[in-house]
């Protein structure tokens, strides 16, 4: 009896490809990222050879979505941010408006509609959190006050972008709805009640949650059983993500999120971080890898001056307002070229926000080949604009640590 052998042979593919090409990566110094989207690129429909099961594929990147959020909310600490707020929360929100003003620019010049603009230069205005917390290491600057800015102010980004995680949705069905002539009662109707429905998950969650949660989870740990607790922690992130998707109407990233931030302010919230952390990395990899899968190379043949456009916000657009911002905050000068260039790249949020674009017909096939082309470029790219920093502040080059 012949046996189906997608799933395996898309684990197999995808992890043996992304682990070949993502040491390649850091063989040449760059983030293991790229190896894993070019590993999905080579499973991909658009290059010859084996072809994975793109719809598999993308279940399993929906649970590298809810194991990525998770961990996000894992590791969402309100006292850090608070810390930075003054310069974090105002260069968070201004840089995103500017790489989403100058993206919508763009997409209006290459004959794109507002809605599909906005949501291209939207998606360009966050960076990964991967990246960012990886250069920050190597640099041994993740401690230090700069680093805590950095990680403060991708913390309000990571935050705007769970709300529109939310809204966007809402605006797509409400727009499709009203059918052309858009009814903005109708569509302040439809948020509102979602919303309501979100902000009665959040109460439940942070009243009920932040309860129940702890006390099952020391009841796991008296077990002494590393297998049960691991499961434990993994059975809390996928059931709440559900929970909230089947019962309030959230998306599974804004569950898994949330389930996050409740234990992340428990005693065991620790250890539940460290027994999320391998399957999150490894569901994460298969994300990237069904991102890659998605993305078309004949873009960089086709649109070559549409990517430089795109690269050019993510690279210069946004390194240049966080300039500004922390220049306006008097912070000095290789503090302030540090941040810039850390956040001169995009990454899983972004592959998030445009596949959702992509989901709702809001966003074309080839406006998500640019933003994946942006990505790739600006994550190999910024190992670069970290020495351009150096050299512009005059502080020595720091040699990446290997990993």
């Amino acid at each position: 009896m012949p046996h189906d052998d997608s799933l395996i042979l898309m684990l197999v593919g995808g992890f043996v490809l992304a682990f070949v090409l993502g040491m390649i990566a850091l063989r040449f110094k760059l983030s293991p990222l790229v190896g894993y989207l070019l590993a999905g690129v080579v499973v991909g429909p658009f290059t010859p050879g084996w072809v994975a099961d793109t719809g598999l594929a993308q279940q399993l990147a929906e649970i590298g979505v809810i194991l990525l959020m998770f961990g996000v909310g894992l590791h969402f600490s309100p006292r850090d941010l608070l810390a930075v707020r003054k310069i974090a929360l105002p260069g968070a929100l201004v840089q995103i408006i500017v790489a989403t003003v100058l993206g919508w620019g763009v997409g209006r010049l290459m004959g794109l509609g507002d809605a599909e603009a906005a949501l291209m230069g939207f998606s360009l205005s966050v960076a990964s959190t991967v990246v960012l917390l990886r250069a920050l290491e190597e640099r041994k600057e993740i401690k230090t006050q700069t680093g805590k800015i950095a990680v403060g102010w991708l913390i309000v980004e990571d935050l705007v972008m769970v709300i529109a995680l939310v809204l966007v949705p809402l605006l797509a069905v409400a727009g499709a709805q009203s059918g052309g002539a858009t009814d903005w009662g109708q569509v302040a109707m439809t948020i509102g009640g979602t919303l309501l429905s979100v902000v009665i998950f959040v109460a439940f969650m942070l009243v009920v949650g932040a309860r129940v949660l702890p006390w099952v989870l020391v009841r796991i740990a008296h077990t002494r059983s590393r297998e049960l607790f691991t499961l434990g922690v993994l059975s809390i992130s996928l059931g709440i993500a559900y929970l909230a998707y089947a019962v309030f109407g959230a998306s599974f990233a804004l569950g898994a999120f949330i389930a996050g931030v409740v234990l992340n302010g428990t005693p065991l919230g620790h250890n539940a971080a460290e027994r999320a952390l391998p399957l999150r990395d490894a569901f994460a990899v298969l994300f990237f890898v069904s991102v890659g899968m998605l993305f078309d190379p004949r873009v960089l043949l086709e649109q070559p001056a549409a990517v430089v456009a795109v690269v050019a916000i993510i690279v210069a657009g946004k390194s240049v307002a966080a300039l500004a911002i922390t220049s306006l905050f008097r912070l000095e000068r290789t503090p302030s070229l540090l941040i810039a260039a850390s956040l001169a790249q995009i990454g899983e949020f972004s592959f998030i926000l445009a596949g959702v674009g992509l989901k709702l017909d809001i966003m074309s096939r080839s406006v998500h080949d640019l933003i994946l082309a942006g990505a790739l470029i600006s994550i190999v790219a910024n190992p670069f604009v970290f020495k351009l920093a150096d050299r512009l502040s005059g502080k020595p080059p720091t040699e990446p640590q290997p990993a």
